[in-house]
């Protein structure tokens, strides 16, 4: 795995111009062994800086985002492994599948009981074996944090927790019955959670803090509470009935007043969001005293009416009530400050709703990632939805061979597609999406055909094959499954990819002339640069760019006559 060397950057840039600001008369005043200690102390505090300044960071440039891993963009092509794989005895079921898959990144949780098995005493082996393995196998990590939360419930909290209610209480539901929902609004726990959190950050910092192996963390999984819409314990009732917070009333535009008056019919939801957000908002925050890098939340999404076995969605019974998810996002905003990033995770093959819930989440304020989706084939086009929406990564759940979800030698065949074809070039694909270059098109239920729109050039998509010549439309796939992404590298080139996918340029209508191919070459990115392999002419560019199931990348050169 690359990292960072300062090395030479520090005694080229900085040390030779801080030697020559010391006036010569000084320097020969100086101790023998001064100047290089001098130089030595000078090396150490530039080496902590550059690598301070190379951890991992979300940024932002004209409302897109990019992760940045050892100071470039970084997208993940991830997969989160099973809830119980990240034990010793199930991880070497997890490292085959995603070398065959070509992914670049594991999401692995880590336990807060297993971490913390009495109060205040740590036991780290699973996370450094995490961290091991993961850099054996050449992959960066995303650590999942199950803490208070897992699923909008307390399954993750230590025994020592769940066997002491009087200490650690528990949501209080509206008929005064507890739930397995430890209460956001317990002081206690939120201390117990933030030492915890606070412990494996700084174990990260010291295990990890150079290596960037873990580029981010998820704090808690899918929070909120299954069980009750609002908590109704007396620390909760007290903070209720009394005045709403007025930050948080001056970031929504509310009148002063208390829950019920600035809020009305939706204050009881709207208070238990802000009661869980502010909770995991501490909890990061701890977390990123001691290691800062960044920190997102996943979200159970509301899903529309007709998704739920019971018919309308219900805050707290269909999904967990106080979570991130649709109708939370500007109250976590303003709450939530210390978490970089809120991130739906996607189980619905809609495509309109999966395009509807990305743009939702793809906000000025907030990078597009999606850290959970289904494993089967229907879920992979949704990739190439959220490339051209500028995501920052993805990954499906069930990502192992442990039986859970695959045997060994399964593959979820289409994510796998997806990453043979995108990990050669992944972080092309990133700085491009960065630099707001790419589009992208899927292929949808009656529309085997689209159009990606440069300004002067125009790109037609067409699905599946045999694609005939002339007017006749392009077939489709049996599935839907094809999906294209188109980069611009320059007014008149780009680089073009894909699976199942045609793809022809013409000018648009507006722009005299005629188009024409100058040259098209096939090859790949080395080192981020450019390789060619072979130039394509003739029946290869013909009829359009074809690209079947094999990774393939052409850059294109366009002209007009």
């Amino acid at each position: 795995m690359p990292n960072f060397n300062p090395r030479g950057w520090i005694l080229s840039s900085t040390l030779r111009p801080a030697l020559r600001r010391i006036p010569l008369r000084a320097a020969r005043r100086l101790p023998p062994l001064l100047p290089p200690l001098c130089c030595l102390l000078l090396a150490v505090a530039v080496s902590s800086t550059v690598l301070a300044q190379q951890a991992p960071r979300v940024v932002s440039q004209d409302g897109r985002y990019a992760l940045m891993v050892d100071g470039a963009p970084f997208l993940i092509l991830g997969g989160q492994i099973n809830n119980s794989s990240s034990w010793p005895a199930t991880l070497p079921e997890v490292w085959p599948l995603f070398a065959s898959m070509h992914a670049n990144t594991v999401e692995a949780p880590v336990y807060w009981e297993q971490m913390e098995p009495q109060p205040g005493s740590f036991d780290f082996s699973t996370v450094d074996l995490l961290l091991s393995q993961a850099r054996e196998h050449r992959l960066r990590l995303v650590l999942l944090w199950f803490g208070t939360w897992k699923n909008g419930e307390m399954h993750y909290a230590p025994q020592w927790i769940k066997t002491d209610p009087a200490k650690y209480p528990r949501m209080i539901d509206e008929r005064g019955r507890p739930i397995q929902v430890l209460s956001a609004n317990s002081d206690v726990n939120l201390e117990a959670d933030k030492r915890a959190f606070a412990a494996l950050a700084r174990h990260l910092a010291a295990a990890d803090g150079a290596q960037h192996t873990v580029i981010l963390i998820q704090v808690e999984n899918e929070s909120g509470a299954i069980g009750a819409v609002r908590d109704h314990s007396p620390a909760a009732e007290k903070q209720f009935e009394g005045p709403a917070p007025p930050a948080l009333l001056a970031a929504l535009h509310k009148p002063a007043g208390t829950w019920r008056q600035a809020f009305g019919p939706d204050a009881d939801q709207d208070f238990q969001a802000w009661s869980v957000a502010r909770y995991i908002n501490e909890v990061a925050k701890a977390g990123k005293a001691a290691f800062n890098i960044p920190m997102y939340c996943n979200v159970w999404v509301e899903y529309p009416r007709g998704y739920q076995i019971r018919g309308d969605a219900l805050p707290g019974f269909d999904y967990p009530s106080g979570g991130p998810m649709q109708s939370n996002i500007a109250i976590w905003k303003a709450t939530a400050t210390s978490i970089d990033v809120l991130a739906p995770d996607i189980y619905s093959a809609d495509r309109q709703f999966e395009k509807d819930l990305m743009r939702t989440y793809r906000r000025p304020d907030n990078a597009l990632l999606i850290p959970e989706t289904g494993l089967g084939d229907s879920f992979a086009p949704e990739l190439f939805y959220a490339l051209g929406m500028g995501a920052i990564g993805f990954a499906p759940f069930g990502a192992d061979q442990t039986g859970w979800t695959l045997k060994p030698g399964q593959l979820p065949e289409a994510h796998a597609e997806n990453y043979a074809l995108l990990e050669p070039i992944d972080r092309v694909v990133a700085r491009l999406n960065f630099e707001g270059k790419v589009k992208t098109a899927v292929e949808e239920e009656g529309k085997p055909e689209q159009t990606l729109d440069f300004g002067k050039w125009t790109a037609l998509v067409g699905f599946g094959f045999p694609q005939p010549d002339g007017g006749a439309h392009a077939p489709g796939t049996p599935k839907n499954i094809g999906r294209a992404l188109v980069a611009q590298i320059g007014p008149d080139d780009f680089l073009v990819t894909g699976i199942q996918a045609r793809v022809t340029f013409s000018l648009a209508p507006d722009r005299p002339g005629r188009p024409q191919i100058l040259a098209a070459e096939q090859g790949n990115y080395v080192a981020g640069v450019w390789k060619p392999m072979r130039i394509l002419n003739g029946d290869q560019t013909d009829r359009g760019l074809n690209f079947h199931n094999d990774p393939q990348y052409v850059q294109l050169h366009l002209g007009i006559y």
